[in-house]
């Protein structure tokens, strides 16, 4: 079985849809703007260049590739929890617009299908390529993992840095924040959820 992402027109992923309709010749403008505040001349290098590459740059990281999620046929009846560790991710803080990046470990309980474990990868890319905070990245994953397998149950632990607590404000440097998103058996079964987390975090793959 093959799905193809992101479909902007499906609810499950509307949440991409602004990104999609991005105005370059707007965002460029208002980049312009700001430097122009931040008393950065109109006619350097500067003024001329960055509202075009800070315009890239946003683009790169705002817009999901597209995709196919492959899934096979769970011939052998695999029960056993299956975890992805260390999947690297960089994305925007909707509060600030900094980076934060981190790692993704996630597992789940298998049913009847399994995916091809790089979408496993790709569903962390797609979701990390918007605005985001990271509670609701963790939470978007796993809802969305759990819909494409019909698995038994689905985990997600992020590790990650963000840059608008460890640059700015408080300036707490090395900090990182861990969240955790359950759902199915992961969420109500208290052995299987700590046999997720401490594989998860053994991984030992932090930011």
């Amino acid at each position: 079985m093959t799905t193809t992402f992101p479909d902007l027109d499906d609810p499950v992923h509307s949440v991409l849809a602004g990104v999609d309709v991005l105005d370059r010749k707007q965002v460029e403008q208002a980049v312009m703007q700001l430097l122009r505040t931040l008393g950065v001349p109109a006619d350097s290098e500067v003024g001329r260049n960055t509202p075009r590459r800070m315009t890239d740059a946003l683009v790169q990281m705002l817009t999901p590739q597209s995709w196919t999620f492959t899934t096979f046929p769970n011939d052998e009846g695999n029960h056993d929890l299956v975890l992805t560790r260390g999947i690297a991710f960089t994305s925007l803080c909707a509060h600030h617009l900094l980076p934060f990046s981190g790692y993704a470990h996630i597992g789940f309980y298998p049913g009847a299908k399994l995916p091809g474990l790089s979408k496993i990868a790709r569903t962390v890319e797609m979701f990390a390529a918007q605005l985001q905070v990271q509670e609701n990245l963790g939470q978007q994953i796993a809802g969305f993992l759990e819909a494409q397998l019909a698995c038994d149950g689905v985990g997600v632990v992020l590790e990650a840095e963000h840059l608008c607590m460890t640059r700015r404000g408080v300036r707490a440097a090395g900090a990182d924040t861990l969240t955790v998103a359950t759902r199915g058996r992961l969420q109500r079964d208290h052995g299987a959820r700590t046999e997720f987390l401490q594989l998860a975090v053994r991984s030992g793959r932090t930011a």
